[in-house]
């Protein structure tokens, strides 16, 4: 029996039977299919356990929603404390969370950024952000990359792939335009008729395989965006919050975005929490309407608490510190278990503790995870490139940790190829 106080189950195949029956039968049978049976039980630090008992570090962090690990205790203390005064709050009045955490969030964004939006799941923040740019700027036409995710609700899920926006008709392109990422020739293209709102762009696309951005890049788009009066608007939800070394990834680029939208690890992992941080532009709608966007639960006040708990943590100098001296740790043994597989581990695409690991197979990635999964390592590939596993350190590993993790991968990826050769040769 395991006895979760306000519910319980027999064991662990009634949970998978029961996923099946009533939660969602595609996506339980895909992970059983994969050699991936697992159910999270206990959590503790960068650790999961399995019902089975299944130790695993995880290197997914979904997503980043983790970067600080499972129940970090600054947070839950935070949050233990706020519980005494605070609960969702009412999203109709000024509210002292709310207001405590938007102008940390401002102070600490760059200068171009003045208010914030608050929402409770980042395509919610998406769908804000394209919102407030189509308010801004008073065009209707977003700008997307290719193989894009941005989120899953009813504007976000149309900058994205074709395989999500096709299946609820949300593909509309005479609205929502998808250029190849680092082709700034199309950008160019795309905003030269002066009728796009925004162009939205995680700074490293996740969900892609984490492909780095050309040199010069990023910062030809937002030169572009102000020849043509487009908003910019930087998805830092997976790559924000000292992901990169720095706490937003676009100011390496030296860049002030219109908007910045950042979730997952700003809950820190405790309560879900998101936010579209606006400029000037982009905020207007404040100014004129304040209720044009309601959201019950957006910014609730005891996410809000954690927020600001996980947004003082990832701001101190040893975080910022530590996130550099984990990145170097990688590199550096990334580069050793590559060169024993040259023609098998064929790229790292790494910017701090954001990696993605390629692999010369079409789902090399998927025989990574496995490999890895049966050894204690719980990383996954990326959807829309599944030659890539998507590999996140949280910001908090100690050297014996990652350590651990690289010597562990080191056998997944040998394993992994002799796996993928096997079945290629057959």
């Amino acid at each position: 029996m395991y006895d979760y106080g306000t519910f319980s189950f027999e064991s662990k195949e009634q949970v998978l039977e029961q996923a099946t029956a009533f939660w969602n039968p595609d996506k339980t049978q895909f992970w059983t299919d994969s050699g991936v049976d697992l159910v999270i039980d206990r959590r503790e630090g960068y650790f999961l356990w399995d019902m089975g008992g299944r130790r695993l570090i995880d290197m997914h962090l979904n997503g980043g929603t983790y970067n600080l690990g499972h129940r970090n205790p600054e947070v839950m203390q935070a949050i233990s404390d706020g519980m005494a005064h605070f609960d969702v709050g009412n999203h109709h009045f000024p509210s002292v969370a709310r207001t405590a955490l938007a102008q940390r969030l401002v102070q600490t964004a760059p200068a171009s950024i003045k208010k914030v939006a608050f929402g409770s799941g980042g395509g919610e923040a998406i769908d804000i952000a394209l919102k407030s740019a189509r308010h801004g700027t008073q065009r209707r036409k977003i700008v997307s990359v290719i193989k894009a995710y941005h989120g899953h609700t009813g504007l976000a899920v149309a900058t994205g792939d074709d395989r999500f926006a096709k299946l609820f008709l949300a593909d509309r392109p005479d609205e929502f335009l998808q250029v190849p990422f680092g082709d700034i020739d199309a950008i160019e293209r795309a905003l030269a008729p002066g009728d796009v709102a925004a162009v939205i762009m995680e700074t490293i696309p996740a969900t892609y395989g984490f492909p780095l951005p050309p040199a010069g890049y990023l910062e030809a788009v937002k030169a572009a965006t102000e020849r043509y009066g487009t908003l910019y608007i930087a998805d830092e939800v997976q790559t924000g919050l000292m992901r990169t070394g720095e706490l937003w990834a676009i100011t390496k680029h030296g860049i002030d975005p219109d908007i910045i939208v950042t979730g997952k690890g700003l809950s820190g992992g405790i309560y879900p929490i998101t936010a579209a941080l606006l400029g000037e532009r982009a905020a207007q709608w404040l100014e004129q309407d304040g209720f044009g966007h309601i959201s019950t639960f957006g910014g609730a006040e005891l996410g809000c608490v954690a927020a600001i708990k996980t947004l003082e943590i990832c701001t101190r100098p040893e975080v910022r510190s530590m996130v550099h001296y984990i990145s170097d740790l990688f590199d550096h043994g990334l580069r050793t278990i590559q060169a024993a597989h040259p023609d098998w581990l064929i790229g790292i695409r790494q910017n701090g503790v954001v990696i993605g690991l390629e692999f010369d197979h079409p789902e090399g990635a998927k025989y990574v995870m496995r490999e890895l999964y049966d050894n204690g390592v719980w990383a996954i590939f990326s959807t829309l490139d599944p030659r890539v596993l998507q590999f996140k350190p949280g910001l908090l590993l100690s050297r014996e940790l990652c350590e651990d993790v690289l010597d562990r991968l080191d056998v997944a990826v040998g394993r992994a190829k002799t796996a993928a050769t096997g079945r290629r040769a057959s």
